[in-house]
Order: C-alpha cells, then structure tokens, then sequence
C-alpha cells in the first residue's frame, strides 16, 4: 500500500489567505468605486435636469402672466369720483441685486370650485434671500431665489398682500426690459403712474440665469413677451370726469 506524500496533504498557508484576502478587497473596491461613480453621475443628472425645468417653467409661467397684463380706469358707477382699486405695471431695476416686477393681470386660475375669486389679480416678480447653499466644509453661502407674490383681489395696494411663492432656486440674474411702442427703445424701468402713465410696453423681455448643481456656466433663459392689451381698459367709463386719456397707444 502506497502512502500518500505529506505535499498532498498540505493546507493552506497564511501567506496564501492574506494575498486571496487582498485580491478580494481590491476587486470589492473597484466594484463599489464604479457603483458610486455611477450613482453621482446619475444624481448629478437629475439635479442639473431638475434646475433646467424649474427655469424653463418659472420663464413660461411669467410669459404667460405678463401677456395678460391690463390697465383700467373704471370707476363705481355709483359714485364716480371714488377710486376702489388701482391697476399698475411698475417695473423697477434693481442692478446687481435682481429686478422687481409688480403688475395687475388677468391670468388668475380658479382651482377652487365656487370660489369667490375672477381672473383678475396683483402679480409681484423679486428676488429673495435663499440660504440653502453648503460648502464642501459644511458651511452655508447666501443663494437667491426669484419669488412670486399673487393677490386674488386688486385694491388700493398693488404692491403689497397676497401669498409669495418660489419659482427658481440659485438665481444668478434676474434682469427685465420693457419696449417703448411709441419710441421702440428697451428701458430698464417701466411706470405706468408717471413716465408711461397709463401705458404698458409693447415687450417685456425676461432673462434668467440659473446657477448648475455643478460648478460651471449658469443656465440662461432668455424670451420676449407681447402684451396684447396695451392701452387702458375705458368701456362703460361714465363721460364728463375728463378721465379718458388725451392719447393712446395704437
């Protein structure tokens, strides 16, 4: 009978499981580094799709507002020397820090059903403090944001009341102009209770830049809005208070 050599009985040694123990890990490692690589990749892109949409639709949801924009001069007919409401479109330029937009539009949605509400409201554009903003080092920098202020109801103060919300997140710039339809010039500023009295602009033209998720050149949306009714609303405005304008714009 045959004894078997002590070369075939040999277990394992410790050098062996060390090095079987080092390939292990490395591969391990490389499989989680791709893992990871494509899971910040992934998240990166949903990030940078999310800041794209959310300028896309804060430009398209003030186009369309802006569109609607109006004028009025009615009065009660009760008593036409009483003012009840005031209709304006005051666009201020705010430099370095972002324009503001207040304006009476007919843009209003009804969500509610038997709501007491019409399409009518105040409509304010601005830029707000953010704050969201972290550091590699988790520390915080100051952000803005463009807010949107809505009133359902149109009083003697367009410029106030009514609920804010935000429509884009880490504004770069917020910059409008407003075309003269009797000049044709682009202006910074638009009022319709002095300089343009109770005229709105033929255009508004909107810019909006975005910052990336990642560092780099910001997103930029840039359109230019009509506005349909340019003149003020005077229909069933009661004759002989000399409040009908000497001229309107064509």
């Amino acid at each position: 009978m045959r004894r078997r050599s002590n070369r075939s009985r040999r277990g394992i040694t410790l050098i062996e499981v060390l090095v079987a123990l080092a390939v292990l890990a490395l591969v391990a490692s490389l499989v989680y580094g791709a893992f990871d690589a494509m899971s910040r990749t992934r998240t990166g892109v949903e990030g940078a799709s999310e800041r794209y949409h959310q300028g896309r639709s804060a430009v398209s949801r003030m186009s369309r507002e802006i569109q609607s924009a109006f004028l009025s001069m009615h009065r009660p007919l009760q008593n036409p020397g009483l003012q009840v409401s005031q209709t304006i479109f005051k666009g201020t330029d705010g430099g370095t820090t972002g324009d503001r937009l207040d304006f009476t539009s007919f843009s209003h949605r009804r969500l509610g059903f038997g709501s007491h509400e019409s399409d009518q409201n105040e409509l304010s554009y601005f830029i707000t403090s953010g704050n969201r903003a972290r550091t590699a080092k988790g520390g915080n920098v100051d952000t803005l944001d463009l807010a949107r202020r809505e009133a359902t109801i149109i009083d003697m103060e367009p410029t106030t009341g009514g609920v804010s919300q935000i429509l884009a997140e880490d504004v770069v710039e917020f910059d409008l102009q407003y075309m003269d339809g009797t000049t044709g010039d682009w202006l910074d500023h638009w009022d319709s209770s002095a300089e343009q009295f109770e005229r709105l602009p033929r255009y508004v033209r909107i810019e909006l830049a975005i910052a990336r998720n990642v560092p780099g050149v910001p997103y930029r949306f840039v359109t230019k809005v009509p506005i349909a009714m340019r003149a003020p609303l005077i229909f069933g405005l009661p004759e002989g208070l000399g409040l009908v304008p000497s001229a309107q714009t064509p």
